[in-house]
């Protein structure tokens, strides 16, 4: 697979390390393979997409984003777009590594694997689906925190 990935912060709430978006841009592409391997759709949208551009955003922009496309209220940690774009909540991630014990790291490589994912196809609306979904997740954040990332996002 060849897949361009730009990874941007668009806030300032939280410190986000400008090398931990070089080591998303750096796994992105085996990640998206990884994700396509484990695809819930054998067309999915990962498997057309040339660019995928991720940003990493704030609590408000991303409650605005969850309510304009979803019409759900609050911040989020992922929302997925079949166009090719993954928003993640930093605050939300923050707050969520410090509550199970996680590298904050380590939690926004998570929703950064959860959106391809999405894009692969999977969907996490019933609890079946979402149990098969976490288990293809925690495998692909287990391989890249123990082969390269635990190093460069802590």
């Amino acid at each position: 697979m060849s897949l361009e990935i730009i990874i941007g912060n668009h806030q300032s709430a939280v410190e986000v390390p400008l090398s931990w978006l070089t080591a998303l841009e750096d796994i992105g592409d085996e990640a998206a393979g990884l994700a396509l391997e484990v695809a819930a759709l054998e067309d999915s949208p990962l498997a057309h997409l040339a660019t995928l551009e991720v940003a990493l955003v704030d609590d408000e922009t991303s409650a605005r984003v969850h309510m304009d496309f979803m019409e759900i209220p609050g911040a989020t940690d992922v929302i997925t777009f079949h166009h090719g774009e993954i928003v993640i909540g930093t605050e939300v991630a923050q707050r969520q590594a410090k509550e199970y014990g996680e590298p904050y790291g380590r939690e926004i490589l998570r929703y950064f694997i959860h959106g391809l994912l999405h894009l692969a196809g999977h969907e996490d609306a019933d609890p079946g689906e979402r149990k098969t979904m976490e288990a293809a997740q925690e495998k692909i954040v287990a391989h890249f925190w123990t082969k390269c990332l635990s190093s460069k996002l802590v």
